[in-house]
């Protein structure tokens, strides 16, 4: 698990995770200490299918302990 923090991000790969609108995301972060480390994570309402994900920067929040991802879309 990340410490709490803030973490450029880029998507390497996204999948359908069941729910609707919900995606499992695969995270390499881009820098800093962790940079390079992998994270995967489900997260929901990015309004991107998993194609449109693929590739795509963004921010990763962790904040007591939970991840939270926005995307440049």
């Amino acid at each position: 698990m990340l410490p709490d923090g803030t973490y450029d991000v880029f998507v390497v790969d996204a999948e359908p995770d069941g729910e609707p609108d919900t995606l499992r995301l695969e995270l390499a972060i881009l820098g800093g200490e962790h940079k390079g480390e992998m994270v995967s994570m489900s997260t929901q309402g990015l309004g991107v299918d998993e194609i449109d994900a693929l590739g795509l920067p963004g921010t990763l929040v962790v904040h007591v302990g939970q991840p939270s991802v926005t995307l440049d879309t």
